[in-house]
């Protein structure tokens, strides 16, 4: 690749901070880097300077930057059939990679419902269960169960769904009919807890939660299988399957939002049923669902609530829906092919391997100074610093660890995604174990310099 770096960076960063506003738009900032190129799991900023993209953009790029495939496919598919309304007309794309869908998704989850991200693939799964409850004639199912830490979208649904810390209180949300239970995060369990009675204290409370609201007035449970934005929080073994349990037993349908652990992140299209052991009813997914080369989501619904709806209410009923961008031909295509790629080169078996290593070199830096947790699955990870190792008490959020510790990730050569105090990491499933290596190296070198930088500016006394 012949990289391009005639850029007037300070003049488009000036443009960028007078009008452009960022997600999570933090009002007078103007810190942000200009990333202007890109190829494989490096980025480059205007400058020409060289990063391993340590977050695959969000979570995204599975299949790295610049792949030609898949450009192809975009370019061929603009030629040829841009777009067309999703509501009366069907393209190839569009009916190809919804059957190639079918041979992926668990279990009878084979219909699909398109979208242009992982927020309105999440509001179209909400909305379709209400929509069932209402055919079924259980119209006081309404009820939507999420938790705390967890993040499934930006749009006034899917942010009322959110439990992540720090969404700002003045943001307006849904409260009458959701409701929150704990976070499953083992590190943060009470005192005296095994991982075992942890478990059990989150599935009675999930159980107490559903007669509490009354079974009758639940519609269903939406969760990550790992929360990933809430900081890659991996509940204890055997959680999804029994929450899935709890609510079989009380007729609550089970969203599992695949949005960032679909399509490679841990290794496998779907990771609910050959990770966690469950057939949801519901899966959402959007991100690697394309490689984030176009955006793109989807809503996979079960064949069985697809044939109650057209049972109780005929092939008249509708359910009123949609997007202009649904099913974008572009977008199909690219999805299309992102699959092809991932069968043929063997992504999934590279992700599991190179998901292993990851997970044990992240694991070597539990004993660095700060590091109170080191955890993830598959290629996601996150390393939580507190002041004290025993206490496990964050760092105040003014001290911005977290950014701090990117900002020296990113004089070495890699970006990560700072949250508060935890660093989180989620790269291109592409990379090597040698990639590897070089992303812990530079993100243990930052660690023990902010760690001594804070110590000599008396911010944080060193004490474990």
């Amino acid at each position: 690749m012949r990289h391009n770096f005639r850029y007037d960076v300070d003049d488009l960063l000036a443009k960028d901070k007078a009008h452009a506003m960022h997600p999570w738009h933090e009002f007078g900032r103007s810190d942000h880097t200009l990333l202007a190129d890109s190829e494989g799991i490096y980025v480059y900023d205007g400058a020409g300077n060289k990063y391993i993209d340590g977050i695959g953009g969000m979570w995204a790029v599975q299949l790295g930057y610049g792949n030609e495939e898949m450009a192809r496919a975009i370019s061929d598919q603009v030629r040829s059939m841009v777009y067309y309304s999703p509501w009366s007309m069907a393209t190839p794309p569009h009916a190809e990679v919804s059957a190639k869908l079918a041979t992926l998704t668990p279990g009878d989850l084979n219909r699909f419902f398109y979208s242009t991200g992982g927020s309105t693939a999440n509001d179209a799964a909400v909305r379709f269960v209400h929509y069932y409850w209402n055919v079924m004639e259980r119209s006081t199912k309404k009820h939507i169960i999420t938790r705390a830490d967890a993040y499934h979208g930006s749009t006034y649904l899917a942010d009322s769904l959110c439990g992540k810390p720090g969404n700002d209180t003045r943001m307006e949300r849904v409260t009458e009919w959701i409701s929150h239970v704990s976070s499953p995060n083992p590190y943060r369990k009470p005192d005296g807890m095994t991982d075992g009675q942890f478990l059990d204290h989150l599935i009675d409370e999930l159980e107490g939660r559903i007669e509490e609201l009354g079974a009758e007035n639940v519609a269903a449970f939406i969760a990550e299988p790992v929360l990933a934005s809430g900081g890659v929080i991996v509940p204890p073994d055997g959680y999804q399957k029994r929450c899935l349990e709890v609510c079989r037993k009380h007729d609550v349908l089970y969203i599992s939002d695949e949005v960032v652990t679909g399509f490679g992140r841990m290794g496998h299209f779907f990771a609910s049923e050959p990770v966690f052991g469950i057939v949801p009813d519901i899966i959402t997914a959007a991100k690697g669902f394309t490689s984030g080369y176009i955006p793109a989501g989807l809503t996979a619904i079960s064949e069985k609530l697809h044939r109650d709806i057209v049972d109780k209410s005929g092939d008249s009923a509708t359910f009123s829906m949609g997007f202009t961008y649904s099913g974008h031909p572009v977008a199909m295509a690219a999805a299309l092919k992102n699959i092809e790629l991932m069968e043929r080169d063997r992504i999934m078996e590279h992700a599991r391997a190179t998901g292993d290593y990851f997970q044990d070199r992240l694991r070597s830096l539990a004993d660095l100074p700060m590091v109170g947790d080191v955890r993830g699955v598959g290629l996601m990870g996150c390393v939580e610093c507190v002041k004290s190792k025993t206490g496990k008490e964050p760092f105040e959020e003014s001290l911005s660890v977290g950014k701090r510790i990117d900002r020296k990730c990113q004089e070495y050569g890699l970006i990560l995604r700072p949250m508060w105090h935890l660093c989180v990491f989620s790269p291109p499933i592409i990379i090597s174990e040698g990639q590897v290596d070089d992303m812990v190296g530079i993100m243990e070198k930052a660690i023990r310099e902010v760690a001594d930088d804070m110590i000599r500016e008396g911010s944080w006394d060193g004490k474990e």
